[in-house]
């Protein structure tokens, strides 16, 4: 039990960035850090709210990537404004759970092993139980953290690129590009702020992982349309499922990018496969 309040307490985790501690608020250890979380708060409810039809009408289970994208949220400003292992732990497996779940939802059917091809239940359990296992080693040895993170990132945009290729929207097409330049670019900021931090601090900018947040949330939440859509595209073609973007089509590129159903039917009405 003791061990357990020794987790919770601040300055607990061995991470530390590269941003000064408690300059800014007495109570809060990485203060930009922290406020950078704030796209986590805002994409999502918003995504909720224009994802409705295709939730409806399609897959439901958009409303847990969008759930768990809060969650990445809330680990992130509890881990940096407290510095604590239990909010690096919080941190770092609400990611996973983000890329299971993406992984477990999206996954390309044509892709999938024979035995989970026809009965998609399956593959998520498989996926669940993985992710179960993953995030109790986590605490046993938090290093897994981080391979498993760099591990699904390759499959992830391998998989990205292979749909790309495979995409013949243009809409689309540039959306997906959008998302890997905004992902290599977070990376470059995380590599960066982290082995470089003397250099940047020379600088009087020790804030690239404030910039890692603000990218890596763009990059997930586009990724995320992109896949949703191609999942629409390969499952129900017939409900013509193409990307919007709020709150005009003026705002093409510049505003919040969905997912819409132009022959939309009832859930209830589709044929489940």
């Amino acid at each position: 039990m003791s061990r357990f309040w020794n987790q919770l307490q601040a300055g607990s985790s061995e991470v530390d960035w590269c941003e000064g501690n408690y300059m800014i608020v007495s109570n809060i250890a990485e203060f930009y850090n922290t406020i950078s979380n704030v796209l986590f708060f805002v994409l999502p409810p918003i995504c909720m709210y224009l994802f409705r039809q295709y939730a409806t009408c399609f897959n439901s289970g958009i409303y847990l990537i969008w759930t768990l994208l809060v969650v990445v949220g809330i680990g992130s400003v509890y881990f940096h404004a407290t510095l604590s292992f239990l909010g690096q732990m919080l941190d770092e497996l609400a990611i996973l759970w983000v890329l299971m779940c993406a992984l477990a939802m999206w996954f390309p059917r044509r892709y999938l092993p024979r035995i989970f091809r026809r009965d998609r239940s399956r593959f998520k359990a498989a996926v669940g139980i993985l992710s179960g296992v993953t995030t109790c080693l986590a605490f046993v040895k938090p290093a897994i953290n981080n391979i498993s993170l760099m591990t699904l990132g390759i499959p992830c945009t391998a998989l990205l690129i292979a749909e790309l290729k495979r995409c013949e929207n243009i809409r689309v097409y540039k959306l997906g590009l959008l998302a890997g330049f905004w992902w290599a670019l977070a990376l470059l900021c995380w590599i960066s702020d982290n082995l470089f931090c003397e250099l940047w601090s020379a600088f009087n900018f020790p804030y690239l992982h404030c910039v890692w947040h603000i990218l890596i949330c763009l990059a997930a939440y586009l990724g995320c349309v992109c896949f949703a859509y191609f999942d629409a595209v390969s499952e129900i073609p017939e409900q013509g499922p193409v990307i919007k973007f709020w709150p005009s089509e003026k705002w093409a590129f510049i505003g919040v990018p969905y997912v819409s159903l132009l022959f939309a039917e009832n859930k209830s009405q589709l044929k489940v496969t």
